[in-house]
């Protein structure tokens, strides 16, 4: 099997988003494709990169619609699986007024939760140069185990070890397992991206870089990824902090799949420039375009479908420099 650049392994579903009001005044849902790791994928496709995803969706019209998206935006479906009895996980998105997100999901069980060892490809997941994941694939036992047996795979192969938490508590039995998974995956990450929130939750700290700090002696992860939506993004490695501002948009509608933008865009600049200790210039080069491309998805419906491409990502890190 030729290698792949990235594969990522993880939740596969249908963000159902508002979309207007019907004549009888009952809210109108889109059926838009969803996903972290997915999202992280589309990114990393449309800027020229060979991709794979590894999960499970429902034997449904949803999981069709799901795959069929997949092949469109150049994600290869070589890992993905479908369950005959469990349906496609459905996540229903409420936007509010400041552009923030409420879930609910319908997820008892999900196809995604199903994914199991025996489900996993091992030849895909030794030949790519990044393994990414999240932590929706970690909680409950099955998908679980297989994440982290795919983690080992990945491991043993040699690839850089991505990791998003991408912490949704509602689907946690508690917050205490969540921390207890969210510290498995940073013992074995290199790239680590992790969002404002995320980080007071997990160190109790406040401030963001006394948090970093803390994880940083724990876990020594070579480079970690802070982001802080609308302020920006830092960038960490052991040896200084390197920090850009957020590019703001006027018609920011929704900001799903903008952390998996950014996410994907920092994955896209190791695999450029190849994985060593980046200096401060190479780590601003990787957040001014980063911040810029989420800024774009912050205009869109959705988000694997409509990911940014190239050529406006570099218009709009201009406009931001100019």
């Amino acid at each position: 099997m030729a290698g792949f650049d990235v594969v990522a392994l993880g939740e596969l579903l249908i963000d159902f988003t508002e979309c207007g009001v019907s004549p009888q005044g009952n809210p109108v849902l889109e059926a838009n494709p969803g996903g972290a790791p997915c999202n992280v994928l589309s990114m990393l496709s449309g800027l020229g990169h060979k991709t794979a995803f590894v999960g499970k969706v429902g034997k449904d019209m949803f999981g069709t619609q799901l795959e069929n998206a997949l092949k469109e935006v150049g994600i290869s479906t070589l890992g993905l699986k479908k369950d005959e009895e469990i349906p496609t996980t459905l996540a229903f998105v409420h936007t509010q007024p400041d552009g923030d997100r409420e879930f609910s999901f319908y997820r008892k069980p999900g196809a995604d939760m199903v994914l199991s060892v025996e489900d996993l490809d091992t030849e895909l997941i030794s030949n790519c140069r990044i393994f990414h994941f999240g932590t929706l694939s970690m909680t409950h036992e099955v998908c679980r185990e297989a994440t982290c047996r795919a983690i080992g795979m990945a491991e043993e192969a040699g690839a850089l070890i991505s990791f998003d938490p991408n912490l949704r508590e509602p689907l946690w039995n508690s917050l205490e397992e969540a921390k207890e998974q969210v510290a498995y995956g940073l013992r074995h990450c290199h790239i680590l991206k992790i969002s404002d929130n995320e980080i007071q939750w997990f160190t109790g700290e406040e401030d963001y870089d006394a948090g970093i700090r803390k994880l940083q002696e724990e876990y020594e992860i070579p480079l970690i990824l802070l982001s802080m939506g609308k302020e920006g993004s830092r960038a960490y490695t052991k040896g200084f902090r390197v920090e850009q501002p957020g590019v703001l948009q006027k018609n920011t509608i929704e900001t799903t799949g903008a952390g998996d933008t950014f996410c994907a865009c920092v994955l896209h600049y190791v695999l450029e420039h190849g994985w060593k200790e980046y200096d401060q210039e190479e780590l601003t080069e990787m957040l001014a375009f980063a911040n810029a491309a989420a800024s774009i998805i912050t205009t869109r419906k959705g988000a694997l479908r409509v990911m940014p491409k190239k050529e406006e990502v570099l218009a709009e890190r201009g406009k931001a420099n100019g």
